[in-house]
C-alpha cells in the first residue's frame, strides 16, 4: 500500500522502501544493497508507479561493481520495471504499465524499490496479456534487439539473421522480432541445445564447439551467407561473424570481453559491411520508451511473448543479494525482483 503525502510546491511526495547502494563492490559477492524508506518527490511532468515487479540485469549487477564510470553512488538501482501508476497525469491514473531505462538506476535512482518515479513520457501501457512480472522482464533484452535492427535494418522476409549465442536473452528477443517479421534465423550456441525461446518460424542452429561458423552458414544459405549478424557475445565470434556475412551485410556488436580485435580491412570494404554498435545505457527512459512502443502491437497479440518466469527466479527485495548473484552466475532464467513479496 502507498502512502502519499502533503505535497510541496510542485512535487507530491511518496514513502516508498528502497533499495540502496552507498558505494561500489569489489565483485558480486561483496555487493551488499540495503533497505531504506525514502521520500520520493515527482514533478508535474513525472508519474509514480508502484512498482509489482522490477527485471535484473547484468548491467545493474555490472553497475554495482564499479564497472560504469558514470554509475553514481549512492543510488537505488533497477533499469526495468512493470507496475500501476498511483499518482501523475490523469490519463494514466490506475494504469497497469511497464517500462526501461538507460538512465534509471545507473546515473539516478532506479527500479529495485516500491515506488519509482519517472517521466510520464517513460510509461508503455501493459497488454492484457502479459502478468507483470513477464512485462518487467521485455526491457533491457527487447530494446537492444529492436535498437539493433533500428540502426541495421529492420529484417526483411528474403534475408537471413545470423544470432550469436541465439539462447541469451538479447539473443532470444533479437530471434523473435526477426522471425515477426518473416526473415530466416539461425543461431549460433556453445552447446547441443537447440533454440530455447519462442519464434513465429524455425530457427537453425549451429553448435560453435563441433562446426565450422561461417562454413556452416554459406551452406545453410546456398553460398550467400547472413545479410545481418546479431552478435550479442562480441569478440570471442567476431572473426565467424565477419566472415558469414553476405555481400552489402551489416553486424551488429553489443558486448565485448577482449576490447580490441584484429579484422581484414580489404575483406570488410569490398564486402560493402557495415558495423553498428549498440548501447542502451545511452537511453534515457522516454527514448527507450518510444523504441518498445515498436514491438507492442506484437506482444498484444502474442506474435512476441515475454520470456518465461519461473517461480525460483523471482526474489523479494531482501534478496536482492541472492538474485545479483544469480544474474551474473549460471542462471539461465529470467531474474525478477518483486517489492511486495
Amino acid at each position: 500500500m502507498h502512502r502519499r503525502l502533503k505535497p510541496s510546491d510542485n512535487a507530491m511526495t511518496f514513502a516508498a522502501t528502497c533499495l540502496r547502494l552507498t558505494a561500489k563492490a569489489a565483485d558480486v559477492d561483496a555487493i551488499k544493497p540495503v533497505l531504506e524508506s525514502r521520500l520520493l518527490a515527482r514533478g508535474d511532468r513525472d508519474a509514480v508507479v508502484e512498482v509489482h515487479a522490477a527485471g535484473v540485469n547484468p548491467s545493474d549487477v555490472k553497475a554495482a561493481m564499479g564497472l560504469m564510470s558514470y554509475a553514481v553512488f549512492p543510488r537505488t538501482p533497477g533499469r526495468d520495471f512493470a507496475g500501476v501508476v498511483v499518482d501523475g497525469p490523469a490519463e494514466w491514473l490506475g494504469r497497469e504499465v511497464f517500462g526501461t531505462s538507460g538512465d534509471l538506476g545507473i546515473r539516478r535512482d532506479g527500479t529495485h524499490a516500491s515506488h519509482l518515479v519517472v517521466e510520464a513520457d517513460a510509461l508503455v501501457a501493459k497488454p492484457v496479456n502479459i502478468s507483470m512480472d513477464e512485462a518487467a522482464g521485455i526491457g533491457v533484452p527487447f530494446v537492444t534487439a529492436l535498437e539493433g535492427f533500428r540502426r541495421a535494418g529492420v529484417p526483411k522476409p528474403d534475408e537471413t539473421v545470423l544470432i550469436m549465442g541465439v539462447n541469451g536473452k538479447v539473443g532470444q528477443a533479437a530471434a523473435q522480432l526477426a522471425t515477426w517479421r518473416g526473415a530466416r534465423v539461425i543461431g549460433v550456441v556453445r552447446t547441443e541445445d537447440g533454440y530455447r525461446g519462442h519464434a513465429s518460424s524455425v530457427v537453425d542452429v549451429i553448435n560453435a564447439t563441433t562446426a565450422d561458423v561461417a562454413a556452416r552458414v554459406r551452406d545453410l544459405t546456398g553460398g550467400r551467407g547472413a545479410d545481418i549478424v546479431f552478435n550479442t557475445v562480441g569478440d570471442p565470434y567476431f572473426e565467424a561473424a565477419h566472415k558469414s556475412l553476405a555481400s552489402g551485410g551489416r553486424q551488429i556488436l553489443i558486448a565485448a570481453i577482449d576490447r580490441i580485435v584484429s579484422f581484414n580491412i580489404f575483406e570488410f570494404y569490398r564486402g560493402r559491411h557495415t558495423y553498428v554498435g549498440i548501447d542502451t545505457l545511452a537511453f534515457s527512459s522516454t527514448e527507450s520508451a518510444a523504441i518498445l512502443c515498436e514491438a507492442l502491437d506484437g506482444f498484444a497479440n502474442g506474435q512476441l511473448r515475454p520470456f518465461p518466469i519461473v517461480s525460483t527466479a523471482v526474489y523479494p527485495l531482501h534478496r536482492a543479494h541472492d538474485a545479483y548473484c544469480a544474474t551474473l552466475g549460471a542462471s539461465r532464467d529470467r531474474i525478477i525482483l518483486k517489492p511486495k513479496a
